[in-house]
């Protein structure tokens, strides 16, 4: 187990590297091609937060191991709000100032019911992976065109935030060249990363589904553990909560429509009657901490510390029912 434990988490740290790399060539690319930072953001920086969970994904699917790719998304949704968004405000309170964030958050709810409705008869049937990835598209060209024809008098500080972190002076050929080897690496360490995983859980008797919830779910959050830490340190609080909006949104589903497409089948009921509805309990919470009912819209070193919470009772949920 020892060796498999070295795999594991060697992998995770390139998956976390090669995202990194990736979305610093996509993004330069994209920069170099004229698009603005909102709209890379939005676009190529949400989906590259996320390229490790998409990666793990179909990975797992090829693999035959669709409830691991189906653990990895929920519980990555519910890391993301729980344990990463938890850190980052009790490092410092989080305000939400951002036009594009407030018209994500109802979004992101909406896009976790769709996921547990899909998920509700305990079938991700191949048909359902397609309409997830066209509702994904038509979610992404919506926050485009909405980014795009904001009021002209509308300042959004998401934007600012995104100008100062897309990277710009990089030419072709070098952002070309770290979009293929984060983008290769990626493909590489996600393979070693299910292959260990799937070995440790099965020694362990550990289900597929619990260890997509865990070890997975919390490894594939680092890049956006690192991104929020980074920007709330900034003081970009807003990039900081917009990459958790962002890249939940691309999980529900982007990322749940790849083991529909590629390994669709009975998933394990528990993704649904456990971890589906805390999925949305949590992004419940979310939304109520970020619109501030009796206070300033932001979420709090309190609020923060609740979430936390979330995150280690869901974890002895898990393992105390595995």
């Amino acid at each position: 187990m020892l060796e498999q434990s070295i795999i594991l988490l060697v992998s995770l740290a390139f998956l976390v590297w090669s995202a990194d790399k990736f979305v610093y060539g996509a993004a330069a690319l994209a920069r170099n091609l004229g698009l603005s930072p909102l709209i890379i953001g939005l676009t190529i920086v949400a989906m590259g937060s996320s390229a490790p969970e998409m990666m793990v994904a179909g990975s797992a699917a090829l693999a035959d191991k669709a409830d691991t790719a189906i653990g990895n998304v929920i519980g990555s949704n519910i890391t993301n709000i729980t344990l990463v968004l938890g850190i980052t405000a009790l490092l410092k309170p989080l305000l939400v100032g951002s036009q594009t964030i407030r018209r994500e958050l109802p979004i992101i709810l909406i896009t976790s019911f769709i996921a547990v409705a899909f998920l509700a008869d305990f079938i991700l049937s191949f048909w359902e992976g397609i309409s997830l990835a066209v509702l994904f598209i038509i979610t992404i060209a919506y926050l485009t065109y909405a980014s795009l024809h904001k009021p002209a008098n509308e300042v959004d500080t998401l934007e600012n935030d995104l100008s100062e972190d897309v990277p710009e002076g990089v030419s072709v050929t070098k952002a070309a060249f770290w979009l293929i080897v984060g983008l290769a690496l990626l493909l590489i360490s996600s393979n070693y990363l299910v292959d260990s995983a799937v070995n440790i859980a099965k020694h362990f008797g550990i289900s597929d589904l619990v260890i997509g919830l865990t070890i997975i779910a919390v490894g594939t959050s680092l890049p956006e553990l690192a991104a929020s830490v980074a920007g709330v340190l900034k003081g970009e609080d807003d990039l900081a909560l917009g990459n958790i909006v962002g890249s939940n949104i691309f999980n529900a589903l982007a990322v749940l429509a790849i083991p529909g497409i590629l390994a669709p089948g009975a998933i394990d009921p528990l993704a649904l009657t456990r971890d589906g509805y805390i999925m949305i309990a949590v992004t419940i919470l979310l939304i109520l901490m970020a619109i501030g009912i009796k206070g300033p819209r932001s979420i709090n070193r309190v609020e923060g510390g609740i979430l936390l919470a979330c995150f280690i009772a869901y974890q002895y949920i898990l393992f105390s029912g595995s």
